[in-house]
């Protein structure tokens, strides 16, 4: 079923000449012949620099980063500096930050042969969304087809690419996902923490009142988040997890997921430390991954200038 444009469009492209474009379907990305193969097409996604990432921000986003770039020639990764200035920062600390998440990204496996990483800020001619900005989404998805309906064909519509993620919970109240503003310092594990702050973080873990180890996130969400976590970083299921377990009660259990986390991180805290010691090396990287952003969005600028014609 043919859906009508939004409202709010209808306003806003007011002064364009009527036509029966308003009637046309605005479903067609979801149609299978529009569907983008594997690894073809251009990814693009941003994370905002407010300090360095915590074990749910590796697993939910940054691990799946590193796979994609091995799957598709042309990916872009952006530090979005500009989203994260919605509360008033401190300009020394925003600084840091975006070498913090700089460092983090490529520690973490993010490589800059094969990923485009740049600064938001730097360039202007990219702008991230995600899932939780559909609308955004939907916004872009229609301004593309109306522009390529009056000017023809330029701007391929974007669609998601939403992967299933492991979510983590905080290690104080698994009711709550794993947060880098929680004010608990027991409750969140960064990629950077120290093999001893990492058993004690999940040593002081909250779980429950029965010995033996399920998966039930339900009735027994503390239990079930290191279960998650164990399977994630032992890159195994659930239900191995929950199998080597077998004969452990929590507290044993605990021994054996902070064993999992730190052979994990160890290695990306220690090419952080090595990157982040490096500040001209970083901002150097930053740089080049600007300026390789900025060349692959001029040309598409240029022709839309000429196709509505500023030039």
């Amino acid at each position: 079923m043919a859906l009508p444009c939004r409202n709010n469009l209808k306003f806003l492209f007011s002064f364009l000449p009527k036509s029966n474009y308003w009637k046309r379907s605005f479903c067609a990305a979801m149609s299978p012949k529009n569907q983008t193969p594997p690894g073809s097409g251009r990814v693009f996604s941003g994370i905002q620099p407010t300090g360095v990432p915590h074990l749910g921000n590796y697993l939910g986003a940054l691990e799946n980063w590193v796979s994609l770039q091995n799957q598709y020639s042309s990916v872009l990764y952006s530090i979005v500096d500009l989203h994260s200035i919605t509360q008033p920062k401190d300009p020394a600390l925003l600084r840091n930050n975006i070498l913090d998440m700089a460092a983090s990204l490529l520690a973490c496996g993010v490589d800059p042969e094969r990923a485009i990483l740049f600064q938001q800020s730097q360039v202007s001619t990219h702008v991230p969304v995600g899932e939780d900005q559909v609308q955004h989404l939907d916004l872009a998805q229609d301004l593309a087809r109306i522009f390529n309906y009056h000017y023809g064909d330029v701007f391929p519509e974007a669609r998601a690419l939403l992967s299933s993620t492991r979510k983590v919970k905080s290690l104080r109240d698994p009711s709550a996902k794993m947060s880098k503003s929680d004010t608990q310092a027991m409750a969140t594990i960064s990629i950077t923490d120290s093999p001893d702050d990492i058993a004690l973080k999940i040593r002081r873990a909250v779980t429950d009142f029965t010995s033996e180890v399920t998966f039930d996130p339900e009735t027994r969400p503390g239990v079930s988040n290191l279960v998650t976590i164990h399977a994630a970083m032992a890159t195994i299921t659930v239900q191995e997890a929950v199998s080597r377990a077998k004969g452990l009660d929590t507290g044993a259990y605990k021994t054996l997921v902070s064993e999992a986390v730190i052979q994990r991180l160890t290695p990306i805290r220690e090419e952080f430390q090595r990157l982040r010691a490096d500040r001209a090396h970083l901002q150097n990287l930053l740089e080049l991954g600007n300026r390789r952003a900025r060349e692959l969005a001029a040309p598409v600028m240029a022709e839309v200038r000429h196709r509505v014609g500023f030039s």
